[in-house]
C-alpha cells in the first residue's frame, strides 16, 4: 500500500505539522488503520477511499496515536494536496471530504513542485457555552494573572469541541499540562483544550495527558477564527494568521477567517501551504 507523506500549514518541507495519507485504504479495517497510524508515528495519518466513483469525493478516517477522530484539521488539509498531486494538473481544484463528524469542502491550489495550497470550510461553528472553571490557569501551570483581562473561556465545535482559554501575551511560553485534564474537559463538555493569546494570535494545543504536544491544530484554528468573530477581534471574512508550533520547534501558519455576523457565523475558513516530503510504500499490512 503506497502513502504520501506531507507537512502541513508550512510551504517548506520539514517543518509544519507532519502528516501520512493513505489514498487507497477502501480495504482496511479500522483496527489496521490505527496500528499503522502508530507505526508511523506521526501525530496523525489520513485513510481515503474514493466515493461514488467521482474523482472529487472521498471519505476519510482520522487516526492519532490513541484513537479515531470525528474530525481532523490539518489531516483533510493535506490529504487534499495529495489528491491534487495525484491527479496532476496547476490551478485549482475542489474536493469533498466525508468524515464521521460532517462532510467538508476543500479547495486546493498548485503553488510549484510538490508545492500546495488548501483552504477547508469548517462550515457553521456551534457556540456551547462559558464556562468558569475553577483554576483553569493551573491545569497548565500558570497562574490567574495569566488569564486574558478581558477575553473568558468558551466552548467552541466545528466538529471537535475545544474549550478556548484566552491568556495574556508572553503567558504560552511559560504554559505546560502537568497533569491530564481529560477528566475535567469533559465535565464541563469539551474535548479538547486551545491556549490561545488573542492579542499577538498564536496558540498551543497538547494532547490531554501533556505528553505530546500538537505543532498545529486545523480543528481548533477553526474555533478560534470563530471565537474571535463573535467577540470582536475578527471583522467579517477578514483573513488572519494564526500561529502555532514554534515551541515544538516546528513554526507552523494557518490562515484563519469567519464568515457572517458575530452572533451568525455561517462558516469559518482554515487554510495554509502544504509541502510533499515523500512517497512510500508499506510492504506489509498489519493483520
Amino acid at each position: 500500500m503506497h502513502y504520501f507523506h506531507v507537512d502541513v500549514f508550512s510551504g517548506t518541507p520539514f517543518s509544519g505539522n507532519s502528516l501520512t495519507v493513505f489514498p487507497d485504504a477502501a480495504d482496511l479495517s479500522g483496527s489496521q488503520m490505527q496500528r499503522i497510524t502508530e507505526e508511523m508515528r506521526h501525530f496523525e495519518s489520513i485513510f481515503l477511499e474514493q466515493r461514488d466513483g467521482r474523482d472529487d469525493a472521498w471519505r476519510a478516517r482520522v487516526f492519532d496515536l490513541a484513537e479515531e477522530l470525528d474530525f481532523a484539521g490539518h489531516p483533510v488539509i493535506g490529504a487534499a494536496s495529495v489528491l491534487h498531486a495525484m491527479a496532476g494538473g496547476d490551478g485549482s481544484r475542489t474536493w469533498s471530504l466525508e468524515l464521521k463528524a460532517r462532510t467538508v469542502e476543500v479547495v486546493t491550489e498548485h503553488r510549484g513542485p510538490g508545492r500546495y495550497a488548501s483552504v477547508l470550510d469548517q462550515g457553521a461553528p456551534q457556540f456551547l457555552g462559558r464556562p468558569e472553571p475553577d483554576g483553569v490557569a493551573s491545569w497548565f501551570s500558570l497562574d490567574e494573572a495569566d488569564l486574558h483581562p478581558e477575553l473568558r473561556p468558551e466552548i467552541v465545535s466545528t466538529g471537535l469541541r475545544y474549550l478556548i482559554v484566552p491568556v495574556r501575551p508572553g503567558a504560552l511560553a511559560r504554559a505546560r499540562i502537568a497533569s491530564d485534564i481529560g477528566r475535567r474537559l469533559a465535565e464541563l463538555g469539551a474535548q479538547f483544550a486551545y491556549l490561545l493569546d488573542a492579542d499577538d494570535l498564536e496558540g498551543r494545543h497538547w494532547n490531554n495527558d501533556g505528553v505530546v504536544e500538537d505543532v498545529a491544530t486545523g480543528s481548533a484554528a477553526g474555533c478560534v477564527a470563530a471565537y474571535l468573530r463573535r467577540h470582536g477581534r475578527l471583522e467579517d471574512g477578514e483573513p488572519r494568521t494564526l500561529r502555532q508550533g514554534q515551541y515544538c520547534g516546528r513554526p507552523s501558519e494557518m490562515t484563519v477567517s469567519a464568515h457572517g455576523g458575530p452572533e451568525h457565523i455561517t462558516s469559518v475558513r482554515v487554510g495554509g501551504e502544504v509541502a510533499v516530503v515523500a512517497r512510500g510504500r508499506l510492504e506489509g499490512l498489519p493483520r
